[in-house]
């Protein structure tokens, strides 16, 4: 895979609205200020990119502008990252636009740069995949750099420094928190309610060591993609531009899966797991790794569905892993060699 530079003080990062166009919402004009203050503290300047901000019904009616969005951060030489302002539920939209522009294709290859995000971008992720491109999921604008919190989340902000630094190592956060009720400008300065880490990583399944190269993404992305769960035209449209990676692309790979905000039922959990089985995801995997559920939501019922799934296949499934929709969040670099190491509490990048 081609790997980007890593972040250096004084990069300009643009930021595109990729599904959602919330960010371009009066709601979220405070979060745009903080998350600007957050990028600046960090040495980064923030370019929100022409169509980022022009709110949910323009962005909805018209894929091909934040199509254009992308396209143009990779053509400007003068931006040297790009991070997602959210997730969503829509960007396959955006492949058409994509994945036809042999001009896009040539800039991605040519000029590489870190492309961070994680939900709906998941298909982002995997067309650049396609492409050769490294791209790295677990963060978002809106998410972490906006977070209200009067500081940035101290395991998040230690995992976006990862993208200036290198990718070394991650152990479980000592803490987690719930999610936000209320992200409006009156909650600004108010602190996640936060709870003591007292499960860890949980080794349910197999082999306490394993190693293999990082794929994979938010599991409701990935099951709409097979199914079209959501929009009819959606798995044709990815499987025209072989979004979703073949059956023989999986092999020796440690699989990442994590759950959505929609907290899915532990039945839509075990159904979503039968749908990449059906495409062969695990049937030559070295291993799974899988998030923590938000709010810890069906932890045990969660648990239960990936010991009843993987329990004859032989595969090591470990539980619990910082990133996805839960916070505190890691960052996965796709394509990264791993070893796992349940009893030593880490996942070490070789």
């Amino acid at each position: 895979m081609i790997k980007p530079n890593n972040l250096k003080s004084g990069d300009r990062i643009a930021i595109v609205s990729l599904s959602s166009g919330m960010l371009g919402e009066e709601y979220c004009s405070h979060n745009i200020a903080i998350g600007r203050k957050r990028m600046e503290e960090f040495g980064l300047t923030p370019v929100f990119m022409p169509n980022s901000l022009k709110g949910e019904d323009y962005l909805n009616k018209h894929p091909e502008k934040r199509a254009e969005d992308l396209k143009q951060a990779f053509l400007d030489d003068s931006i040297h990252g790009i991070i997602s302002a959210i997730g969503g539920d829509d960007t396959f939209r955006l492949l058409p636009f994509l994945m036809e522009d042999t001009e896009f294709i040539q800039a991605v290859q040519n000029s590489p740069k870190l492309f961070l995000g994680f939900s709906d971008t998941t298909i982002n992720h995997l067309m650049f995949y396609r492409i050769g491109l490294q791209t790295f999921y677990g963060q978002a604008f809106l998410c972490e750099l906006a977070e209200i919190a009067n500081e940035m989340l101290h395991y998040s902000r230690e995992a976006f420094l990862n993208c200036f630094h290198g990718f070394h190592s991650i152990r479980p956060s000592g803490i987690w928190y719930e999610e936000r009720v209320d992200f409006s400008k009156a909650a600004v300065g108010s602190d996640r309610v936060s709870h003591k880490e007292t499960h860890g990583y949980e080794l349910l399944l197999g082999n306490q060591v394993f190693e293999g190269e990082l794929l994979g993404g938010c599991l409701e992305s990935m099951y709409d993609m097979l199914e079209s769960r959501r929009y009819k035209e959606e798995g044709e449209i990815c499987r025209r531009y072989h979004i979703f990676p073949e059956k023989e692309e999986w092999k020796g790979k440690i699989i990442f899966l994590e759950t959505c905000e929609e907290k899915p039922s532990p039945e839509l959990l075990y159904t979503e797991l039968k749908s990449l089985e059906h495409a062969g995801v695990f049937d030559s995997a070295n291993g799974i790794i899988v998030g923590k559920p938000q709010d810890e939501q069906y932890y045990e019922e969660y648990k239960k569905v990936y010991c009843e799934m993987f329990q004859d296949k032989g595969l090591p499934v470990l539980y619990n892993v910082n990133f996805g929709h839960a916070l505190p969040r890691a960052i996965l670099p796709y394509g990264a060699r791993v070893r796992v190491d349940a009893g030593k509490q880490e996942i070490v990048f070789l």
